[in-house]
């Protein structure tokens, strides 16, 4: 008895201590572990490093969606961005100014590896091919659209500034631009993302931007007849009630941009942003005024575009004043650095 009383201790003591062990060790191996393994897949982590490096697969392709032939292509990414910028600007542009809009539409490519086009993205890509997103146009299409005499030299031209920049991004606080904005003209400044998209982007403040009077649409005017004026206002906006007696009175600008463009207007009693009239007769900027005649009424523009980030003709003549690609870049996106995509 006794001995058996002996046994079912040592048996208790044993087990006991077996499961001491088991609850001091295995918390301290488990701690050990690399919990990064099990991390869920997140494409910030994997793409975007801290030390503001981009990693991308060895053979990753850009999936792009054509809208006009609904249908998905896999780009190499420098071809991709080669036929972005014959699309975007002017192949008479300086070098340095084509250089920087290949940054631009690089990084913008980039960004959209982690939020992709809602219309691409339906259809398996990432990005589209339209105004949208950024134009492309395929190297065979662009051929035919300039002379036979200047197609070739004015593909190469292009080309080499995507050469000479191949795998640069711009980044802002170590992360990738989310908003690598560019347009066509600007008013002679650029717009505050705040005062456009509502939302306060630290890079994407007004810059001043001079000399582009020289491009074609820096200025533009749009003339309607007075009742359709009215009519499109009053169908839109159901508390403006304008008629040909108040219009006079009942249109007014309410408060402007930094960089003078038109941020809110009053329309009788409907108060609506600048960007909603722009949309709604298709004016080429918010920087506009008008003028009401017996008739019709007629708007004048300056400028070409939603007017944030980079003004792609403000680039060209900041190239041909001597500035490299970088100076130009850094002058449009505030606080930003140029850093290189790395391959694994």
């Amino acid at each position: 008895m006794k001995y058996k009383i002996n046994k079912d201790v040592k048996l208790i003591v044993l087990t006991t201590l077996i499961i001491v062990l088991v609850l001091i060790l295995f918390p301290i191996a488990f701690l050990k572990l690399d919990f990064n393994k099990f991390k869920p897949f997140n494409i910030n982590d994997s793409v975007i490093k801290k030390s503001t490096e981009l990693e991308l697969p060895k053979n990753k392709k850009v999936k792009l969606y054509r809208k006009s032939e609904n249908k998905v292509y896999e780009l190499d990414l420098e071809e991709y961005i080669t036929s972005v910028v014959s699309g975007e600007v002017p192949a008479n542009f300086d070098e340095e100014a084509l250089k920087a809009q290949a940054v631009a539409a690089r990084t913008y490519y980039v960004n959209k590896i982690n939020n992709p086009c809602k219309d691409a993205e339906k259809n398996g890509a990432e990005i589209c091919d339209t105004t949208h997103c950024q134009v492309y146009m395929d190297k065979e299409s662009r051929m035919k659209s300039w002379s036979k005499k200047e197609a070739t030299d004015n593909w190469e031209k292009i080309k080499k500034a995507v050469d000479d920049t191949k795998g640069q991004i711009l980044v802002y606080d170590g992360k990738v631009l989310e908003y690598p904005q560019f347009f066509a003209v600007s008013s002679g400044k650029t717009e505050d993302a705040k005062d456009v998209f509502s939302s306060d982007v630290p890079y994407l403040k007004s810059k001043e931007s001079k000399g582009e009077e020289i491009a074609p649409k820096y200025k533009s005017s749009v003339e309607i007849k007075i009742k359709e004026f009215i009519n499109k206002i009053n169908s839109k906006y159901s508390k403006a009630k304008i008629t040909e007696k108040n219009i006079s009175s009942a249109i007014k600008v309410k408060s402007y941009t930094e960089s003078g463009s038109v941020k809110e207007l009053q329309l009788g009693d409907e108060v609506i942003k600048g960007k909603d009239f722009r949309t709604l007769f298709n004016l080429n900027s918010t920087n506009f005024k008008w003028n009401i005649s017996n008739n019709s009424v007629k708007i004048d523009c300056t400028g070409y575009g939603h007017g944030v980030g980079m003004s792609q003709w403000g680039a060209n003549v900041m190239a041909k004043e001597g500035k490299k690609y970088d100076e130009i870049l850094k002058h449009y996106y505030n606080g930003v650095e140029i850093e290189e995509i790395k391959y694994k």
